[in-house]
């Protein structure tokens, strides 16, 4: 017999060592979420921000990433402000890591008075229309899962990224939807379920604005450089005669607890044009960017997916 291994496969799985690892090492971050809920709100943010100036220092290809996602959008700021909002971006999304025991831990009452909700969130709950819920990639966005879930009555659904490790995937369901009256779909699943769901009169909580390849996508604008943007909120909402309501969701200070804002619906979307209606989507998105930019996910790779024969941006 030959003395040299065999090779592995380069999709082979994880061996049972590997997994079991995982999910012990999964089981004990959940633990320590389970802690972190204890504490007061204004503890968790000092925590958050010190965790976060850490993965500044370790999480070296994703501070690159949002070092170079600023200078695309703000190429004319000198290099210290942007680093400046890098720096701060990181310590929101320590915090936004850590308050998560909270969200998936505390008991409603508590998450009631840290979530001050501004406008009409309940407009689903009145509304004879579908509703969808347009919410941006801000480090608070399941803060405004969870304050929808505690402040209204219609039945939601979403799309959520199943997560690799099965401990830390059933967790984040639960946490998600341990409020009732809502489901989450599985992006791998495709949109058949959501929209089955949908017509039956469920909310959609809609995540807009993540790069996903080229497939339903069109190069809109955002921050003047073209960005592979879903038509799906524009085609969606035509398709089911939906109300679009755009949502955003801040993290205040210390422990202020979390600001979420429900704007008025857009009368005038969707249009019989899914490109402008995208263009206008995106340029929102934007003004609501320069309104609190530290708190915009920078570390997502949003312009990876580049037009043909145009070279990478990363």
């Amino acid at each position: 017999m030959s003395g040299t291994p065999p090779k592995k496969h380069p999709n082979s799985r994880p061996g049972r060592g590997q997994t079991a690892i995982g999910h012990i090492g999964a089981r004990l971050a959940l633990a320590a979420l389970w802690l972190l809920h204890l504490l007061p709100l204004g503890a968790i943010d000092a925590l958050g921000r010190g965790l976060g100036a850490l993965l500044w220092r370790l999480a070296g290809s994703r501070r690159r990433i949002a070092l170079r996602n600023l200078e695309l959008c703000y190429p004319q700021a000198p290099a210290k402000q942007r680093e400046q909002i890098a720096r701060e971006h990181f310590g929101w999304l320590g915090r936004s890591f850590l308050e998560r025991g909270l969200l998936w831990y505390a008991p409603a009452d508590r998450l009631r008075g840290l979530i001050h909700i501004e406008g009409d969130v309940k407009l689903a709950e009145r509304s004879d229309r579908p509703v969808m819920w347009l919410v941006p990639h801000f480090l608070a966005l399941d803060v405004a899962g969870a304050g929808i879930l505690l402040n209204q009555t219609r039945r939601a659904g979403s799309i959520y990224q199943q997560q690799s490790n099965p401990v830390f995937d059933r967790a984040m369901r639960r946490g998600r939807l341990r409020f009732g009256n809502a489901e989450i779909f599985s992006r791998r699943d495709g949109s058949k379920p959501l929209i089955r769901a949908i017509r039956r009169g469920d909310a959609f909580f809609n995540l807009p604005d993540m790069d996903f390849g080229r497939k339903d996508s069109a190069f809109v604008p955002f921050f003047g450089v073209p960005a592979a943007t879903l038509l799906a909120p524009s085609r969606m909402a035509r398709m089911l005669d939906m109300v679009v309501q755009p949502v955003v969701a801040q993290m205040l200070p210390g422990g202020q607890g979390w600001r979420v804002r429900f704007l008025e619906p857009w009368t005038d979307f969707p249009t019989d044009d899914p490109l402008a209606d995208t263009q206008r989507m995106n340029a929102w998105i934007e003004s609501e960017i320069r309104r609190n930019p530290s708190q915009y996910l920078w570390v997502h790779k949003r312009f990876k997916t580049r037009p043909p024969g145009e070279t990478g941006l990363y």
